[in-house]
């Protein structure tokens, strides 16, 4: 069998302290988004949030807001610019 683009799941790789953002478009359409608020805060999409810790195919990310630190999917972050 010969694998296609398709069947190659793309990943990242962030570090410990990279500044990210949530990827709207990879959010909505998530289990995650099912399992918690319907309408997720504005301050996840603008950014950014610093990864504290990296495990799998998570990321630990913590916001410059008074609000908990969270645990992502990777390929859900991008790079925040």
């Amino acid at each position: 069998m010969v694998e296609t683009s398709e069947d190659v799941k793309a990943t990242k790789s962030f570090r410990k302290g990279a500044l990210v953002r949530v990827n709207r478009a990879s959010y909505i359409n998530s289990v995650e988004l099912t399992a918690s608020d319907q309408s997720p805060p504005d301050y996840i999409f603008e950014g950014p949030g610093e990864i504290l810790a990296v495990k799998g195919d998570y990321a630990q990310v913590r916001w410059r807001r008074p609000v908990p630190d969270v645990w992502l999917r990777v390929d859900q972050l991008e790079s925040w610019a």
